[in-house]
């Protein structure tokens, strides 16, 4: 706590840390994932070592991480080679469908999501006004999400899914599912939790998939990113890889809209694969174009 020029503590700093100390004793403090930050980024062209500086050295930490409840936290990026794997071509997500060269993902304690979306939005505004939030960059798929399931391929071994943003996994692969009408997402959720992902992940190199759905963002988000589409049908789905997404593609993971559009109760938008940021490095930046 600051102090003033007699070096006792101001009634104000002693009152933000008596809230502070409040705030620490009530409510949930699991562990479980129950909310995320899912942001898929395309800096402007000319901006990719200005932007991956700007965010890794910064906005990681001031934007995201040093906020209550946001507990775990990784980005992954879509090389050139990595982009060209993508699909479907026509995607409601990317417009090109290799755009968002960038992905962040982040945890949320569960049952802290409104907590957590007060602390965001006035501290992105802080952030805008001290000229800390770098412009030349747009968001393609920014949404805070809930989480409905997660589907393990060896059951009670191994990490969980509140480790799989600290576990060095290989690689991560994006998927995006909309349900025909917002009443057919419930019967695509259990289709997914019950026969897709367990026979998917049957001797996968994915260890787990998580799978979200969107929320709206708050009316008075900033300006520069788009409120989210798709919030009643749409399911996102993270496969956390063991190996890089490249070496097990086309054996793998080059179909995955098959059996969805074969179930009939959905299509996939979007199927992206992505491999981690090295932090504190330009690692991948030179092969983004």
């Amino acid at each position: 706590m600051s102090e003033d020029s007699t070096g006792k503590t101001t009634p104000g700093e002693a009152e933000t840390g008596a809230r502070y100390a409040e705030l620490a004793s009530v409510g949930p403090y699991g562990v479980h994932p129950g909310h995320a930050l899912i942001t898929m980024v395309e800096p402007h062209p000319g901006h990719e070592y200005a932007y991956n500086r700007w965010y890794e050295d910064d906005h990681y930490y001031a934007g995201a991480m040093a906020m209550p409840w946001m507990y775990a936290g990784r980005r992954w990026v879509a090389t050139r080679d990595l982009q060209l794997l993508r699909y479907p071509e026509k995607s409601a997500i990317a417009q090109p469908v290799g755009q968002g060269c960038y992905l962040s993902t982040y945890w949320i304690t569960e049952g802290r999501y409104a907590e957590h979306m007060r602390w965001t939005v006035s501290i992105n505004r802080r952030l805008n006004h001290d000229a800390r939030v770098y412009q030349d960059r747009t968001h393609v798929f920014t949404a805070f999400q809930d989480h409905e399931t997660t589907v393990y391929r060896d059951g009670a071994a191994g990490p969980r899914d509140f480790h799989a943003l600290d576990h060095p996994y290989q690689g991560l692969i994006l998927e995006v599912i909309d349900a025909e009408t917002p009443e057919g997402r419930a019967g695509l959720l259990h289709w997914l939790r019950t026969r897709h992902l367990p026979r998917a992940l049957r001797s996968s190199p994915a260890a787990l998939v998580t799978v979200f759905r969107p929320t709206p963002l708050p009316v008075d988000r900033m300006s520069y990113v788009k409120q989210v589409k798709g919030t009643d049908t749409r399911l996102t789905l993270l496969w956390f890889l063991e190996q890089d997404p490249r070496d097990v593609w086309q054996d793998h993971y080059a179909d995955l809209d098959t059996p969805v559009t074969e179930s009939g109760l959905g299509r996939v938008e979007l199927v992206a694969p992505f491999i981690p940021t090295i932090p504190g490095t330009d690692r991948y930046v030179a092969e983004l174009r």
